[in-house]
Formats: structure tokens, C-alpha cells, sequence
């Protein structure tokens, strides 16, 4: 008896892929600065913070740093076919992480 069916619900945790130290425009979606007139900051940071009060950068900014390699958990993936000769599974919807990465898959109660 096979644990699971076509049809069924399940969630599959795996590990993003890194993408290293980034800037902001990819790591948050940042827009850029202006491309012309002389500007030198089309993807930099620019400003960060407030000045005088409260005199620093709050906890939670958005910040360039290391994105990716993490652990992600999608819920609610539909079973559309299982193959028991191959030890396949065909999932409708993505799953994280790169190809040939090792996945946990769990059923949906």
C-alpha cells in the first residue's frame, strides 16, 4: 500500500537556492535610482535612515545582504499522478529549491 494517492494534498519543505550577497533591487524589489543626468546610484542603497531622531537605521530595514538558502515550506500541492514502478510523484505547482535538490514531502491532514 502506497502512503500517497492521486489527489491528494501534501507540503513540500526544501532549501531555496542561494544566491549569495545582493543588493537591494533583488533581494527587496527596490526600484533604482535615476539611469541618467549624471546620476551614480542607479542600484546603491541611497538613504537609510532618519537624521537626528532617532540617529539610527531601525530593525527591520531592508538592507542588501544573503539571500536565498533557506528553508521553505509550500503547502497545499496537489498529487496529480503516482508512478509506484519509478518512485515518482507529479505535483501540480512549484517546489523550492534547485533541480536534483532532496525535498521533504508530507501529506496534508
Amino acid at each position: 500500500m502506497s502512503v500517497f494517492s492521486d489527489g491528494d494534498l501534501v507540503s513540500v519543505t526544501g532549501w531555496t537556492k542561494g544566491r549569495g550577497f545582493t543588493g537591494g533591487v533583488k533581494r527587496w524589489g527596490w526600484s533604482g535610482g535615476p539611469a541618467t543626468h549624471g546620476s551614480m546610484s542607479h542600484r546603491r542603497i541611497g538613504s537609510s535612515g532618519a537624521g537626528s531622531a532617532p540617529g539610527r537605521i531601525w530593525k527591520n530595514k531592508t538592507m542588501p545582504g544573503r539571500y536565498g538558502n533557506e528553508q521553505v515550506t509550500v503547502k497545499n500541492l496537489r498529487i496529480m499522478k503516482v508512478e509506484k514502478e519509478k518512485n515518482m510523484l507529479y505535483l501540480k505547482g512549484a517546489v523550492p529549491g534547485a533541480r536534483n535538490s532532496y525535498l521533504v514531502i508530507t501529506k496534508e491532514e
